[in-house]
């Protein structure tokens, strides 16, 4: 049964990437509001990118908001950079194009 279960889950995963409704479905931790980390970010990126005031696909965040919520997220605890800077980073690139994913931002 167990086997059954595993299966099903990576063909419906699997249907999901094809269709691209998984990440879009997907939503991360609510960030709390006083974090400095993520209102840097926000910050940074209203000024640095057009379009970031825009709705993103994400209920009641705009494209500023859902792209910083998917770097606070993504970034290991003990990150204590820059968010928005570090995605401008050849580190960061994957982290970038995944959150530009997230939020309906970019390319």
């Amino acid at each position: 049964m167990k086997t059954l279960k595993v299966v099903l889950f990576g063909l419906a995963l699997s249907l999901s990437l094809q269709s691209g409704h998984l990440l879009a479905a997907y939503e991360y931790n609510t960030v709390p509001g006083d974090d400095a980390q993520y209102r840097q970010c926000k910050s940074y990126s209203m000024t640095r990118w057009e379009g970031g005031g825009e709705l993103s696909p994400i209920s009641g965040q705009s494209k500023a908001e859902a792209f910083c919520t998917c770097l606070w997220n993504e970034t290991p605890e003990d990150f204590r950079g820059d968010l928005a800077k570090f995605s401008e980073t050849d580190a960061g690139r994957a982290l970038d194009k995944v959150c530009s994913k997230y939020s309906n931002w970019g390319d």
